[in-house]
């Protein structure tokens, strides 16, 4: 029998009344009826009840104690009261008359957090006490949630026959990518590792290697500003890479994995496999953004010959169209008896949260067009525009009129607006789509040049046929992302595994071959010695976990996170370090101005 208990605080059930038990934990809450005292004795398992009259003669000292304090309780079980019993409680029919107990450690001082109760509280306050914050019942949920996910994970993939590998934490710097976390090196003065922003090219030279399937439940470091669903820090993700696969191969073997945790952990409907698919231009027009919520039924339409036409007489957007702009639709169904404020509030928040003109609309309702646009239109104007923008009676049409990357980010933020206002979004499911197709290189206006628009080390579709004789804005790269919800779980890519297409796509974008060698040459040079044709992708553990426990911010399922400004508060983290571990590293601060 253990020192401090027989049973934890969810196990007693009527089978166990008569006994005499111990058990363990915190005080949860106290309640005082009549002279009696029932105390809530909460451990990582749940609650049980635990009573003590009057005339107990540990009642004086077991009833001042303050809430939090942990105790060793030595009991009978006995039957609740009739008309007592809480159904909501594993142990809700029974409680524990006390018969002897133990302080174990006493709380002394008021507690900054309170556990009971859950109320709202200053994030500073929580991140600052946050062995008190995962106490709350909430949070301890969402933790317990995510090691069960990250369980879930492993099992299935060890199932489909993955191998989990460890990579190194302590690695070179990357070129590419975000800012990394520098560690300095005490053996080689003045040189430094990097923490790795991802395994990528660890994980596709053990494809070099020969190991065919690798996953890795990997933590990722990345010098980022924080945002609701991005640490500021480090990150956790489902790292996967197979070899002798096709893009098709791959989106096999991930999708019963990610349908499968996602229907173990909720009881929402989850989109069985196969996902949908759409192209990166496809959800640019019809969704505003490469991550679309297919929640939201609403489709966006290009519009734009509607206003070119001679009978269109609104030249504001003319004007736009004439330097290159387009105008995006956005249908907002049964909406002619809705209210001015409406409409304005959507104008008012594209001025003032987009940074746009507005947004123009016009509205169909017995039999005629209304708005402050419509008196622009003949009705054969009027009659093509339903047609392309799919509105009918009642409906109204908005309008996005920009360049095409801005006119594609107000047309989809406004779908999701307007989605939410009408409420026609579906409740309680998990909406997987794979955007695929995307550009593989993309003009840099600002440097007049052809770039990679993305992953520089993916296969471009065509191979070396495609970079010899295709418009390199024209060609697309074997890479995908993988969507739910509108969140963004991963990209991936099916990789260039041929040193001289990598070379050729690498002088394309304006590199020569002496700076792929200098800044990739590792990785370039294990291809020359055989390398299967690979790829993978890596969802996030911690967005995962966000979406199934639904809440927005990647805070609330993370143990021990940063606070905004990439600052541990319970740790005091990031610190100073003393000049003698300074010297040990040959190292100086300067101090800015």
């Amino acid at each position: 029998m253990s020192l401090y208990r027989t049973h934890t605080c969810a196990q007693l059930r009527k089978e166990n009344i008569g006994e005499t038990v111990k058990i363990a934990g915190w005080i949860h809450r106290r309640r005082d009826h009549g002279g009696v005292a029932f105390i809530d004795l909460r451990d990582h398992y749940g609650i049980t009840q635990v009573v003590c009259g009057p005339t107990n003669p540990h009642f004086e000292k077991l009833t001042h104690l303050r809430a939090e304090s942990v105790i060793s309780i030595e009991g009978e079980v006995i039957a609740r009261e009739a008309g007592t019993e809480n159904s909501e409680l594993g142990t809700g029919e029974i409680e524990l008359r006390v018969v002897n107990f133990e302080v174990l450690s006493e709380v002394t001082q008021d507690l900054p957090v309170p556990i009971f109760g859950e109320l709202e509280y200053p994030e500073d306050v929580r991140l600052r006490y946050r062995f008190l914050d995962l106490r709350r019942e909430t949070l301890h949920k969402n933790i317990m949630l995510r090691s069960n996910i990250i369980s879930s994970l492993r099992r299935r993939m060890n199932e489909a026959g993955f191998f989990e590998f460890q990579t190194p934490i302590l690695t070179a710097s990357s070129p590419e990518g975000a800012r990394d976390f520098l560690v300095p090196s005490r053996l080689h003065p003045g040189k430094f590792y990097a923490l790795p922003q991802a395994p990528q090219q660890f994980k596709q030279l053990i494809m070099v290697a020969g190991f065919d399937r690798y996953f890795q439940i990997a933590p990722c470091f990345r010098d980022e500003d924080a945002r609701a669903d991005r640490s500021p820090g480090e990150f956790y993700q489902l790292d996967i890479e197979m070899s002798f696969v096709s893009q098709d191969d791959v989106f096999a073997a991930i999708e019963p994995v990610l349908s499968g945790v996602f229907s173990e952990f909720s009881t929402w409907e989850a989109d069985a496999a196969p996902f949908v698919r759409i192209p990166y231009k496809e959800a640019m027009l019809k969704y505003g953004s490469d991550k679309p919520d297919l929640r939201n039924p609403l489709i966006i339409s290009d519009v734009t010959e509607v206003f070119k036409r001679d009978d269109v007489t609104f030249n504001a957007f003319k004007g736009t169209i004439a330097n290159g702009g387009v105008v995006r639709a956005i249908p907002a169904p049964n909406t002619a008896d809705k209210p001015r404020s409406f409409f304005d509030k959507l104008n008012e928040w594209a001025r003032k949260d987009m940074q746009a003109a507005g947004l123009g609309y016009i509205t169909f309702a017995a039999g005629e067009a209304k708005g402050p646009i419509a008196k622009f239109f003949t009705p054969e104007a009027l009659e093509l525009l339903k047609s392309l923008s799919g509105v009918g009676e009642n409906d109204t049409v908005f309008f996005a009129c920009d360049t095409e990357d801005k006119a594609a980010k107000l047309a989809g933020q406004a779908r999701n607006r307007i989605g939410d206002e009408l409420g026609i979004c579906e409740k309680n499911v998990y909406r997987f789509c794979w955007i695929v197709d995307f550009p593989m290189f993309e003009w840099n206006e600002d440097e007049k040049k052809v770039d990679f628009s993305h992953n520089p080390f993916s296969m471009p579709q065509g191979g070396m046929d495609a970079l010899l004789n295709q418009d390199p804005l024209t060609i697309n790269a074997y890479q995908y992302d993988i969507v739910c919800n509108g969140v963004e779980l991963s990209s991936g890519a099916i990789r260039n595994h041929r040193p001289e297409i990598m070379l050729k796509a690498f002088e394309i974008a304006g590199y020569g071959a002496e700076v792929v060698e200098e800044k990739f040459g590792g990785m370039l040079n294990a291809f020359r010695y055989g390398a299967p044709p690979h790829g993978g992708l890596a969802p996030g553990v911690d967005r995962m976990v966000m979406l199934l426990a639904d809440t927005p911010n990647i805070r609330e399922v993370t143990m021990f996170p940063m606070n905004q400004n990439a600052q541990d508060l319970m740790m005091q983290a990031p610190s100073n370090v003393s000049n003698k571990q300074l010297r040990e590293l040959s190292l100086r601060v300067a101090v800015q101005d």
